[in-house]
């Protein structure tokens, strides 16, 4: 009974509860459309270059104008900035399904929607990652963000079934418009929170510079320099399994398209057995991230060398246990370190690293298997990923430890996740 209580203790905030019941229903449907978005991709060109080009128009936006988008969300009000984006991706789903289901959709306005989106992600996920300090405050913060890692897995199992069956029955029009309707519950939740629960942060004042402002914050930072670049750096070349898992089950273990669909399960089972074991025991600070590292590292090597599917299951089972503790313990650490003034553009730059890097990582990933062979793609990871604990180990005895304090301090003086697979 007690490990269930830590293991959920976020879920004792009325706020939170209310947050990810809707979120639990959003997740889902932005599964369902990532799903339907590449297969009608797929079935309009026959072309996985084209689907490539689709999903860098989505992922640029971040890359160009994350940034920006934390210092907007240092300005405003961030659970108001959040209604107004979330709504706008319900209208840009809407659209895609409407322009679907009448059989007239064209591979440009697929295009133009998905950069859309992509404009909406840089300056909604700011927001909505430091808006969890605010949500849940400092003692369980750590908690709440493993167990939005676990809920974003387990809708990362759902959707894509559903979308599945809906594709078969229906046509992948319709899981647009059902990701449209979604955003109403995640809607909700926002409008009828407690506000006198919430402990928002003072905006700050529009002023110049303050982008630049945010980059020599954490550039003189050193204990939030080093896990943004720990995690743009495996961002960049680790996590790029939606390149490196179809390859790896088509070339290299010879299992088709049922076999990669048992990898992507296997590493969302890992995710979520690794982000409930998070949830209940996980730290923060460098220690902790740098062990996630090396235990990503161990287990991405055994996924490379894998002869056979029964062993690489297994494998990236492992993986994505310890990527989904690399993600929450490196989220953590930056938003209990960060200033509240400076939370949003931190959390920008956390974002930047991990989704802005897809379209610089995923065209040298897949050009490396290309000429290699199917392995390199997730060999290539592990050792990256490797190399990043050892900055890491490296970090910790060379620079200066952050001085620690504690939970009160932390919210009176300065102290707040979405995955990519």
């Amino acid at each position: 009974m007690h490990a269930g209580r830590v293991t959920f203790a976020a879920l004792s905030v009325p706020n939170y509860r209310r947050y990810y019941g809707g979120q639990s229903i959003s997740l889902i449907g932005t599964w369902m459309q990532m799903t339907a978005q590449a297969w009608l991709v797929l079935t309009l060109t026959h072309s996985s270059t084209w689907l490539g080009v689709v999903i860098a128009l989505q992922t640029l936006p971040v890359l160009v104008l994350g940034p920006y988008g934390g210092v907007i969300a240092d300005r405003v009000d961030k659970r108001k900035l959040m209604i107004v984006l979330q709504g706008a991706m319900g209208v840009q789903a809407l659209a895609l399904g409407l322009l679907t289901v009448t059989g007239n959709v064209r591979l440009w306005e697929i295009g133009v929607l998905a950069a859309l989106l992509g404009l909406n992600n840089a300056f909604e996920n700011p927001a909505r990652q430091s808006f969890m300090m605010e949500l849940v405050g400092p003692e369980h913060l750590r908690n709440a963000v493993s167990l939005n890692s676990v809920l974003v897995n387990v809708a990362r199992s759902i959707g894509p079934a559903v979308a599945g069956i809906l594709i078969a029955t229906v046509g992948d029009g319709v899981c647009f418009l059902v990701n449209a309707g979604s955003f109403v519950a995640v809607v909700f939740s926002l409008t009828t929170m407690d506000h006198a629960a919430l402990s928002p942060s003072p905006p700050m004042a529009r002023a110049g510079g303050q982008l630049r402002e945010g980059l020599r914050y954490v550039r003189s930072t050193p204990a939030l320099a080093v896990p943004l670049l720990m995690m743009g750096i495996a961002g960049c070349l680790t996590y790029e399994f939606q390149v490196t898992l179809p390859v790896m089950a088509q070339r290299g273990l010879h299992v088709g398209a049922t076999g990669f669909g048992f990898m992507t399960a296997a590493m969302g089972v890992g995710a979520v057995a690794g982000g409930l074991l998070v949830a209940a025991r996980g730290k923060t600070g460098l220690k902790p991230l740098m062990l996630a590292a090396a235990g990503f590292a161990v287990a991405l090597t055994g996924a490379t060398l894998a002869p056979n599917l029964a062993l690489e299951l297994v494998a990236l089972a492992f993986a994505g246990a310890a990527s989904i503790s690399f993600m929450s313990t490196g989220n953590s650490t930056l938003q209990l370190t960060a200033a509240p003034e400076m939370r949003g553009r931190v959390m920008s730059l956390w974002f930047v690293a991990f989704q802005g890097s897809t379209p610089i990582g995923g065209p040298l990933v897949g050009g490396l298997m290309a000429v290699i062979g199917p392995r390199a793609g997730l060999g290539l990871g592990a050792i990256t990923v490797a190399l990043v604990a050892l900055g890491g180990l490296f970090a910790m005895r060379h620079l200066p430890r952050p001085r620690t304090a504690r939970p009160s301090a932390v919210v009176g003086a300065g102290a707040s996740v979405a995955s990519r697979g």
